[in-house]
């Protein structure tokens, strides 16, 4: 798949295939580190982000890994170079531990549906990342870890996406023990949607990725934001935000235009401008 040009101030460890039936397609792309997500990957990641929030083209993202990783983590040399810093790296720890948490935030945040596309290792803040989108799609061959625990520093960030998405005894097993999990078990878990056929997960993913696409986008948008406030409530408080949310979804054209398009036995013609 071709390419668009990338600006030339981007960093080269991110690239944005073009963008297609309004997907837009983000590969990380630093197969050396194993993509691993170093504060330039991050910053990257988050202005990408920022950029996609604003573009009326773009309905749906599909985040990817090239070669043999889809992110391996945090760049470790980088974080053991720091600690060579006068205040031992504490300085840049808060400033990698800030931007990233920001930037899966962003995922979250990003009013426009994201699937993860997971062939190989997803580790550490890679398995945290493939946890923020809102879908995954992963390969035979991918795996699944939280493996600091053997390094002598706990997950402890990538846990608040993870057990955000399966369950506490299934996150603390996975950062208790730092073992690699098949793409079946990630699976099970509830870490991804469905399994691909080892080197389909893009193809599937930016298929899925494309019916969203032809979706209302005001509707995913409005659907997406009240989806992750309202499962951290308590039910009463649950039911008031989500109701808010319905009422704001039927006020908008795109309701009255699907209910409409289906009693008529129709396609819908959604607005452009969400």
């Amino acid at each position: 798949m071709s390419l668009s040009p990338q600006p030339a101030a981007a960093p080269a460890c991110l690239l944005r295939r073009r963008d297609v039936a309004g997907v837009a397609t983000l590969t990380l792309d630093d197969p050396h580190s194993r993509n691993a997500l170093s504060l330039a990957m991050i910053e990257v990641l988050s202005g990408a982000f920022a950029d996609i929030a604003d573009e009326r083209g773009v309905r749906a993202v599909v985040i990817a890994g090239e070669g043999p990783a889809f992110s391996s983590g945090h760049d470790l040399r980088e974080m053991a170079a720091h600690r060579n810093d006068r205040d031992g790296g504490k300085a840049f720890y808060e400033r990698l531990m800030g931007a990233c948490s920001q930037m899966m935030q962003a995922v979250v945040h990003l009013p426009k549906p994201v699937i993860a596309a997971v062939e190989g290792v997803a580790t550490a803040a890679g398995c945290q990342l493939v946890a923020a989108c809102d879908l995954a799609i992963a390969g035979e061959g991918a795996r699944f870890a939280l493996p600091g625990v053997s390094m002598g520093l706990f997950c402890s960030t990538p846990l608040v996406a993870v057990a955000r998405t399966i369950s506490r005894k299934h996150a603390m097993e996975m950062a208790l023990t730092g073992a690699l999990y098949p793409a079946a078990a990630a699976e099970r878990f509830g870490l991804v949607n469905c399994v691909a056929p080892a080197g389909h997960a893009l193809a599937r993913a930016q298929e899925m990725a494309a019916g969203l696409a032809a979706r209302s986008a005001k509707t995913l948008a409005i659907g997406k934001a009240a989806f992750y406030p309202q499962v951290e409530l308590n039910l009463a408080a649950a039911y008031e935000l989500a109701s808010r949310a319905m009422v704001e979804n039927l006020l908008h054209g795109d309701a009255g235009e699907g209910i409409g398009a289906f009693l008529e036995k129709r396609s819908p013609q959604w607005e452009r401008d969400a």
